[in-house]
């Protein structure tokens, strides 16, 4: 009996050699239409030769001998024909892989780095606050880019610990306020701004102000701003107003990072 085996995909049938099944595990390639199938499982049998076929029943199968190179067939060429229906085409080995071009590969890292990058630029300050020791290196880093590292804003980590709000017996229509800023982070945080109101005798609000760092700050060098408050450190400070003609018999403050 011949060896015909038919592809599943476009139903061409095609002669075989062992030797060119055993040479990729079973697996070929149609030659009409590419589609790579395994052989031995869609082999057929082949009744173009009408001698031999009254001695198929005797002979061993012909998949016993599919995986030996060295066993002798009687079959025809591949290119032969296995029925009047059936088109030749040549069968080829499974094509190799596709070879990785150091171009695209080249281009993969770059785009890795780009974004590496973009990412360090966006989380400068949580970088630094994780790892202080790329403080330096973050800094350096900006300068050509303009950027600044800053130092972290956390509003819940960061407490008015004590204030009072009394008039200057020095001065009249001038009152002094005296509070302690307690940075609660185990990092380092910017001076916060403030939020100070004056409230009458029904704590209804009289007067409004937003103190800014740079307000309440004077004399400070910029250096020290610079540094914020150090990690569970104490931050106190005075400031002055002129409160005018208002009467204010008490006040509200809290802090927060604009």
């Amino acid at each position: 009996m011949n060896l015909t085996t038919r592809c599943p995909n476009c139903g061409t049938a095609f002669r075989v050699q062992p030797v060119q099944l055993s040479a990729r595990g079973g697996k070929v390639r149609c030659g009409k239409c590419t589609h790579v199938f395994d052989g031995v499982a869609a082999l057929v049998a082949d009744t173009a030769d009408s001698e031999q076929g009254a001695q198929a029943e005797a002979e061993p199968s012909p998949q016993l001998g599919l995986f030996t190179a060295s066993r002798k067939s009687p079959l025809a060429g591949a290119g032969e024909a296995a029925n009047e229906d059936a088109p030749v085409a040549n069968f080829l080995e499974e094509a190799p892989p596709p070879r990785r071009s150091w171009s695209m590969l080249f281009g993969v890292v770059l785009l890795l780095a780009a974004l590496a990058a973009q990412a360090t630029h966006y989380f400068r300050t949580e970088i630094a606050v994780l790892v202080p020791e790329t403080r330096p290196y973050l800094v350096a880093a900006c300068k050509p880019l303009r950027c600044e590292v800053k130092l972290p804003r956390r509003p819940k980590q960061m407490a008015i610990e004590s204030s009072d709000l009394q008039a200057d017996g020095r001065r009249e229509n001038v009152i002094v306020l005296n509070a302690v800023l307690r940075n609660q982070a185990p990092f380092a945080q910017e001076y916060p701004a403030l939020e100070l109101t004056l409230t009458d005798e029904r704590d209804e609000a009289l007067a409004r102000r937003v103190l800014m760092p740079s307000d309440y700050l004077v004399g400070l060098p910029a250096e020290q701003v610079a540094h914020g408050i150090g990690a569970g450190a104490d931050a106190p400070l005075r400031v002055y107003f002129d409160s005018g003609s208002l009467r204010a018999t008490g006040y509200r403050m809290y802090l927060f990072f604009p």
